[in-house]
């Protein structure tokens, strides 16, 4: 199952509606310093897509990796007030498998970054 909540869906659409894009957003396995995570990124539909479209946004999935995530769900958070900016978040209800992290050996010793 993938869900878009309202909040994410006018967001989206505020956003492509604002920069002139007329293409769908697609939920993307990312790989980084801290291993595997979901994200977004602007794609054209495939066949072997699942889609869910909500304000007049249609976001797209491939079917493989939705079967390997379980249910996804992209949201939207406004900021909290204390400087800190708001922003989308994609979940799975099933963990993404760890490869091991982006950064070298250092990720999995814990040192990442410091």
């Amino acid at each position: 199952m993938l869900e878009v909540t309202e909040m994410a869906g006018q967001k989206l659409k505020a956003y492509l509606e604002e920069n002139k894009i007329e293409s769908a957003v697609r939920v993307a396995l990312m790989n980084g310093c801290g291993g595997p995570s979901l994200g977004l990124a602007l794609d054209e539909p495939k066949a072997t897509d699942a889609t869910a479209d909500r304000d007049g946004v249609r976001v797209i999935i491939d079917n493989e990796l939705l079967g390997q995530c379980g249910a996804v769900r992209v949201d939207f958070t406004e900021g909290s007030g204390c400087g800190c900016n708001g922003g989308f978040s994609v979940t799975a209800s099933v963990p993404l498998p760890s490869a091991g992290g982006g950064c070298g050996g250092s990720c999995s010793s814990g040192k990442c970054g410091g």
